[in-house]
């Protein structure tokens, strides 16, 4: 049977522009399971035609679906959608794409152990390596989240900057490569966290206890601060899926 195609009005603009629509609209319907796994995928005259877009800016977009783990093309085969496994969790559309299909203790669950893997060794990491400047940075996301506490700045940003602000004094290569993915899956793992703790923001307290450590270079004492903040994190999610099994 066939499967009706997501539709929407596309705006008029560059190619480019028009790629990233039809990314961002076949993206969230693979997703959100409208193709499942195995099965064909429209193919390029049908996309040019639901569309309204040159076969160059269909085939740009199934490129970077392909990229993304979503789908993969065969000759002789086509184009199918790849199985869930197969996907770029740790690419950020991807992982915005699940989180909005429906929130998931079990996808949180996974992220925060990577972040347990890496946030602490990036906190030791800012308090050995980072710079002045670096080290201001977060000083400011903590002062942000202060005045947060006090209704004068937007808490999920303020908290999504600090840890960001981390990693970039970390001065490690990867560790600043994944800063889109944990911007992304930030904005749901945080909310949840300071829900289960029952407080409207981010504590500032917990967040300075890194920040004094990462000041005074002291990378032991950056990295069991931030240990301890996620492996609360982490608690947290666990005792909320032992209570919904």
């Amino acid at each position: 049977m066939a499967v009706a195609l997501p539709t929407s009005t596309l705006d008029d603009g560059s190619l480019g522009s028009l790629t990233k629509q039809i990314v961002e609209l076949l993206g969230a319907a693979i997703v959100t399971g409208r193709y499942r796994p195995g099965a064909p995928f429209p193919v390029e005259a049908d996309l040019c035609s639901q569309y309204g877009a040159s076969r160059t800016a269909v085939r740009e977009a199934l490129k970077v679906l392909n990229a993304k783990g979503l789908i993969s093309s065969r000759p002789r085969r086509g184009t199918i959608v790849r199985p869930q496994q197969n996907w770029n969790v740790l690419d950020p559309d991807v992982l915005r794409w699940i989180l909005k299909q429906g929130f998931s203790l079990g996808l949180l669950a996974e992220f925060t152990q990577m972040r347990l893997a890496i946030e602490p060794i990036a906190a030791a990491e800012a308090a050995e390596r980072g710079s002045k400047d670096q080290h201001a940075a977060i000083q400011r996301a903590l002062e942000r989240m202060a005045a947060a506490e006090r209704g004068e700045d937007d808490p999920l940003g303020a908290d999504i900057a600090f840890h960001l602000a981390i990693l970039d004094a970390s001065n490690n290569r990867f560790f600043i490569s994944m800063k889109p993915m944990v911007e992304a899956a930030l904005q749901f793992a945080i909310q949840f966290t300071n829900r289960a703790k029952g407080i409207p923001v981010g504590e500032q307290a917990d967040h300075g206890a890194i920040y004094k450590a990462i000041a005074r270079r002291a990378p032991e004492a950056a990295r069991k601060a931030s240990n301890a903040l996620m492996t609360e994190a982490l608690a947290l999610i666990r005792r909320n899926q032992e209570e919904a099994a």
